[in-house]
């Protein structure tokens, strides 16, 4: 029997009546996911995903990084599969996993029977493999506690599994389950970690992004590309939507009151991604504001803000600050390009004293000066859209 790998599913579990509709999805996902690792056998019993190799050239190293990327699943775990006989167990924990049965000074055999067919029970499997290891590696001593080693040994329907302890995957819901959502995305930290964050409860995304040249750099462009690109393996495929947006920043600096310049033109980004939501029947829309960071984003702000939208708005990162933020965008990979120097519209014509609590009737009479009706339908009919794979 071959290395294979085990994933143990989340709240997909929880579903209920839907469960079987959810797991389907999860296999969908896993077994696109893991096309360029090679040809993999990947099925689902039990409240675990099995990913079987089905020859010698399959990535098993490469599809271990792709499982641990795929929302929907709780830990990840390789393991090597024996036959369901006691003896066959041990020799299969003492071959697989010798290398870190002779480094640990202490270790434990932790067993699942899931097969209640199997003549032991999981604590006279633990006992009986548990001892013949510890004779045959007498340094090692018995820890039940807090053992640097457990040895995990799984008797299922098909065969018993022995593994090391498991790494922890990504969690959430299977995407695609939640539905379709328009995400704003800059170059900046927040928007990335605000896709991850909406793409584990399992939405689909279309991004958007605004370009604006000449005052924004082909750089800049590139580095959201590179962003996209690095939130794929954990939201999937998906398309960003570059929207021109030069003539509604021109428009707004040479009609609008200086103070006014960032929030109307937050107000023009949201009735763009409510264009490109009604092109692709997405349901909401997500942005990566945090309250109270910028002048844009206090609750005034984000009121006038939503007064354009007739569809929901989702902000994952509202109530985290800077810290938080950052962490989790190191660990999802994009920190370090969302740091790169080349700045996105955002700062484009930014006021020097940004109105904090903006005025309804105010920004409403502002915006008389502007098409605002031509100038959104210009800026959508010259959308460029770029596939994002993983």
């Amino acid at each position: 029997m071959n290395e294979m790998i085990l994933l143990k599913l989340g709240e997909v579990v929880l579903k209920g009546l839907n469960r079987r509709t959810f797991e389907d999805k999860l296999l969908a996902n896993i077994r696109r996911r893991l096309q360029h690792c090679g040809d993999f056998h990947v099925y689902s019993k039990q409240s675990t995903v099995y990913v079987e190799p089905k020859g010698p050239e399959c990535d098993l190293d490469g599809a271990f990084a792709a499982c641990r990327q795929v929302f929907g699943v709780i830990a990840v775990t390789r393991a090597l599969p024996c036959p369901k006989d006691k003896d066959a167990i041990f020799h299969c924990a003492r071959n697989y996993l010798d290398k870190e049965l002779r480094e640990a000074k202490t270790f434990k055999v932790e067993t699942r029977r899931s097969d209640k067919h199997f003549p032991m029970n999981s604590m006279e499997i633990s006992q009986y493999v548990g001892g013949l290891l510890h004779d045959a590696y007498p340094h090692l001593k018995v820890d039940v506690h807090a053992p640097e080693l457990c040895v995990h040994v799984e008797v299922r329907e098909k065969a018993a599994y022995v593994h090391a302890p498991s790494q922890p995957g990504a969690g959430g819901l299977p995407t695609g389950m939640g539905g379709t959502a328009v995400s704003l995305l800059s170059g900046g930290i927040d928007s990335p970690v605000a896709c991850h964050m909406i793409a584990k409860r399992g939405v689909k995304l279309e991004l958007v992004h605004f370009y604006s040249p000449p005052y924004t750099s082909v750089q800049a462009k590139e580095k959201v590309v590179a962003l996209a690109k690095l939130l794929a393996p954990w939201c999937g495929r998906m398309k960003l939507h570059v929207v021109p947006f030069t003539e509604i920043q021109e428009a707004i600096r040479a009609n609008c009151p200086e103070d006014h310049f960032t929030l109307i033109m937050r107000r023009f980004m949201m009735r763009l991604a409510q264009g490109v939501a009604a092109r692709t029947g997405a349901k909401a829309l997500v942005t990566g504001e945090s309250l109270g960071q910028v002048a844009s984003q206090t609750m005034d702000a984000l009121t006038v803000s939503d007064q354009v939208c007739t569809m929901p708005v989702l902000r994952p990162v509202i109530g985290m600050d800077k810290a938080e933020i950052v962490r989790l965008a190191r660990q999802i990979g994009t920190f370090e390009t969302s740091i790169l120097p080349y700045e996105d519209c955002c700062t484009v014509f930014t006021p020097r004293h940004p109105r904090t609590h903006p005025v309804l009737a105010d920004v409403l009479e502002y915006e008389k000066a502007l098409d605002i009706d031509g100038l959104v339908e210009r800026a959508l009919a010259g959308v460029e859209r770029i596939t994002i794979s993983v």
